[in-house]
């Protein structure tokens, strides 16, 4: 039997969290960690898990990642809109508000 590791899956809206802690048999990929949660029990608009981007602590990895004693792996969500538009838009503002 392989050996068991604790890791963590992550999923976050604006208004909720939720943080599920897993044993699972080490070599288990971030993917199969992320189905193990289950974390459409608790969140009805949880993106697509086969193609959802993946990170552990901030950086993004692959489905296939082994995941490590500890990880914690964060199911991302799809930007609503594009930061350099925001940035673009908030400087086109500015610009305007000092003419």
């Amino acid at each position: 039997m392989s050996e068991m590791i604790n890791v963590e899956v992550a999923y976050a809206l604006p208004d909720k969290q939720r943080i599920e802690k897993l044993s699972v048999a080490q070599g288990t990929t971030a993917l199969e960690a992320v189905e193990q949660a289950n974390m459409g029990r608790f969140f009805d608009d949880l993106p697509d898990l086969t193609t959802a981007k993946l990170g552990v602590f901030g950086k993004a990895v692959p489905a296939t990642h082994a995941l490590s004693e500890g990880e914690r792996v964060e199911i991302y969500r799809e930007l609503l809109v594009d930061p350099k538009a925001v940035r673009r838009a908030r400087a086109e503002k500015a610009k305007a508000e000092r003419a």
